[in-house]
């Protein structure tokens, strides 16, 4: 079990670096493309360490997978979401709830 978990911190790791070598690709096409973002890990890891009794917080897992603060991120590298990016999350939302 230690062995897996080994791997799996560093496959989790290495995914956070390949997404920071990405910060062109933005949140809402992640949603859109994969169905997550990086605030969605961000509130998974939250929602782990919950799970183990562990304290996380909310702006210590999104520095971790921003690799900066959540706000200074978002002034460097997000973009508004274009008309067709809104509306096809949007499509995406209402099929998920049929």
């Amino acid at each position: 079990m230690q062995q897996n978990d080994q791997i799996e911190a560093a496959v989790f790791r290495r995914l956070l670096k390949h997404l920071d070598s990405r910060k062109d690709v933005q949140n809402i096409e992640l949603m859109n493309l994969a169905g997550f973002c990086r605030n969605c890990l961000s509130k998974w890891y939250v929602a782990e360490a919950e799970k183990l009794n562990l304290e996380a917080d909310s702006d210590s897992a999104r520095e971790l997978v921003y690799g900066m603060p959540y706000a200074e991120w978002k002034e460097k590298h997000q973009l508004p979401a274009t008309p067709e990016q809104l509306a096809q999350f949007e499509a995406i939302q209402a099929a998920k709830k049929k």
